[in-house]
């Protein structure tokens, strides 16, 4: 990201930004149940910004998306609030069996193999 004029930052003019979060649930919850690092982002889905932790002034984020994925709670992963969950589409899929797997993947193998694969490597 740039620094587009003071107390902005985004991605170069004409251009978004978009930031891919993997297990989001995976955070432990603190004694008030809290989630930090997932409140965090929330401040900046609810208010565009964040403060700087130096002098306390706005930052704001201009241009910027997040997309999330996590599987369900249990095994370490945990809830997130209803307040962050209202930032997101939800789409759930199934696990795949084994013979779906090996079709996927022997798909894009054999692609990938098949444009001329330099042995050497």
């Amino acid at each position: 990201l740039d620094r587009r004029r003071k107390g902005v930052i985004g991605p170069p003019l004409g251009k978004q930004c978009i930031v891919f979060v993997d297990d989001l649930n995976m955070p432990m919850k603190e004694t008030y149940g809290a989630q930090p690092p997932i409140e965090i982002l929330r401040q900046l889905l609810d208010h565009g910004f964040w403060y700087d932790k130096k002098d306390t002034t706005r930052i704001d984020l201009v241009d910027v998306g997040i997309i999330s994925a996590m599987g369900p709670p249990g095994g370490g992963r945990n809830d997130i609030t209803a307040r962050m969950v209202r930032w997101f589409s939800i789409i759930g899929i199934d696990s795949f069996d084994e013979a779906t797997m090996s079709r996927i993947f022997t798909s894009i193998m054999s692609w990938h193999f098949g444009r001329g694969y330099d042995s050497s490597f």
